[in-house]
């Protein structure tokens, strides 16, 4: 299946990448800049001024409930929202099943949370970090909205213009998400960047993705 070929690769890298957040943000979130200390509360709060909680998962890191604190205290605060973000992503690896290589119902929870911290963080700035964005790629990949993921892998495709897999995963994505004009954009210029013994496979790639997408769009249609 061609959501199959996009996850194999990368899976094994983003288990990687969770220890090292998992570090870095033991260690206080130093790469945003969020403060220590405690903290506690739910995402839901953060947007809910009645206090209501919570996100329905049974894990949730010290370095969430800072974030969630530093997001009441400063609202306004894109890096408080990104540290909200990377927070609940870190935090959805402790609900991914490694024997079925997906997330647990837990896990959906925390991607879900941190695709919500993350739009609001978008709204707060005009630079937001290709890292978090690779991150929010993948996690709107598990989560089935290819329309944002191929907005996040834009983002980290824009900030390096020359890494052609950026440019395949918006392409992949976009044409899961319906945006052909997005899609062909995109493959064309992963297709570009990608040495000619390579490009046959990939755009071979593309073409059962856009096939894919075209037909989705057409039984749909003739069904209504």
């Amino acid at each position: 299946m061609l959501f199959d070929l996009r996850g194999r690769g990368r899976r094994r890298t983003i288990q990687v990448i969770y220890l090292g957040l998992a570090v870095v943000l033991g260690g206080g979130l130093i790469l945003f800049g969020v403060g220590t200390g405690g903290g506690g509360g739910g995402l839901l709060n953060a947007f809910n001024p009645s206090g209501s909680t919570s996100v329905g998962k049974g894990y949730v890191s010290q370095a969430t409930k800072t974030a969630e604190k530093e997001t009441k205290l400063d609202p306004t605060s894109p890096s408080a929202w990104a540290s909200l973000t990377q927070a609940h992503y870190v935090d959805a690896g402790q609900g991914f099943d490694s024997s079925t290589n997906s997330y647990t119902a837990a896990g959906k929870a925390d991607l879900e949370a941190a695709a919500s911290a993350w739009q609001h963080y978008l709204k707060l700035t005009k630079s937001p970090d290709p890292t978090l964005a690779r991150l929010m790629g993948e996690a709107y990949q598990d989560l089935g909205d290819y329309t944002q993921e191929a907005n996040a892998w834009e983002i980290a495709a824009d900030a390096s213009p020359k890494v052609a897999s950026y440019w395949e995963y918006v392409a992949l994505a976009a044409y899961l998400g319906k945006d052909t004009d997005l899609g062909n954009l995109a493959a064309a210029k992963a297709l570009n960047l990608t040495p000619k013994a390579q490009r046959t496979a990939l755009k071979a790639q593309f073409t059962e993705a856009k096939t894919e997408a075209t037909s989705t769009t057409t039984t749909a249609t003739t069904t209504t």
